[in-house]
């Protein structure tokens, strides 16, 4: 069985590429394309109503989750570290990110045929890749950060320094952006002449891709480049980091400081974990194995699943935010 790299279970969907493509549409007459049809989770009319229901709750408590984590770290002094700096943001991305896909997957609920007009797709895709890429180095910036904290707890003040930390996320900010657009801006010279219908519940580059009357080869060839070096250096960054602050932390004498130490990263390790089992399982797979359905699923997890537990993770695995939660509601019990 051959387990296929990083991305390359797109080429099972990509069924016709290059020259094929162009002959196969060159032998019909089609009209450009102005929107595409989104095939969704299910055309199920009973499970419609049940997953509004499941989503409209998943997406309410990431709203609810995210934002009340920005606004307790923004009110709360002892939060305004660069650890709950980057917390903040990641928080922002995650508001953002869920925001991308779960309105129109809301609505799409309710109508007879999912569509989405060209203009909405391409931007729908570039803020997903944006967001998605952002998201990653922020993680290994976190995972950075940790790694100074407890490896260097002396001078993590002086490495931390609030510039550092505006250069990391300005940084993550900038790498999603170089990426996004270079997708985006080859995704818009494509021509779309012929089948219109997206086997997926958003706008993803494959299936886009699959869809295009054009030469691909090039899109294919970016997509695996970029994926490939953005995973590699993040996917290192935290793995080396963690490395280090397990060897940092077996050097500690104590056993309480030992639990100490590692508690401050639980959270964050939590999270990259989460992040990127759910993309290596989308990506990295059997080819014999890979399901469309199941691939939607993994979807849904990393759409919106992870931007809703990100905050509960933070929450209730880590004292300082529960402190921080029980000092404003003591605060707004004061006030009355």
């Amino acid at each position: 069985m051959d387990i296929i790299p990083l991305l390359s279970i797109y080429s099972n969907a990509l069924l016709l590429t290059g020259t094929e493509k162009c002959k196969h549409m060159s032998s019909i007459n089609f009209t450009s394309v102005t929107e595409f049809i989104l095939l969704g989770l299910t055309d199920r009319a009973e499970l419609k109503a049940l997953l509004f229901v499941l989503f409209l709750l998943i997406y309410a408590i990431s709203l609810v989750g995210n934002l009340g984590m920005l606004f307790l770290i923004q009110i709360t002094p002892r939060l305004h570290t660069p650890m709950y700096h980057f917390l903040s943001c990641l928080s922002f991305v995650d508001v953002c990110y869920s925001s991308v896909f779960a309105p129109k997957m809301l609505l799409n609920f309710f109508v007879k045929q999912e569509t989405i007009s060209f203009s909405a797709c391409i931007v729908q895709y570039f803020l997903f890749v944006t967001l998605l890429t952002t998201e990653g180095f922020l993680l290994a910036a976190m995972a950075y950060d940790r790694y100074v904290a407890i490896g260097n707890p002396l001078l993590y003040t002086v490495a931390m320094t609030k510039g550092v930390c505006t250069v990391l996320v300005l940084g993550s900010c900038v790498g999603g952006l170089i990426n996004s657009l270079t997708h985006t801006i080859g995704l818009v010279k494509l021509t779309f002449c012929g089948p219109n219908v997206i086997r997926h519940f958003f706008c993803d580059l494959p299936p886009l891709l699959q869809l295009s009357c054009s030469d691909t080869a090039m899109n294919e060839f970016l997509l695996l480049i970029f994926s490939g070096v953005i995973a590699m250096i993040t996917f290192l960054t935290v793995i080396i980091s963690y490395v280090f602050i397990l060897a940092a932390i077996l050097r500690i004498r104590s056993a309480a400081g030992r639990r100490k130490a590692f508690s401050t990263c639980a959270s964050h390790l939590t999270a990259v974990t989460l992040f990127y089992g759910s993309i290596t399982f989308s990506y990295i797979q059997p080819s014999s194995q890979y399901s469309l359905e199941q691939e939607k699923v993994v979807s849904v997890f990393y759409t919106l699943v992870i931007p809703m537990l990100n905050p509960l993770i933070y929450s209730l695995r880590n004292k300082e935010v529960k402190d921080a939660v029980k000092w404003v509601i003591d605060m707004k019990h004061f006030c009355h």
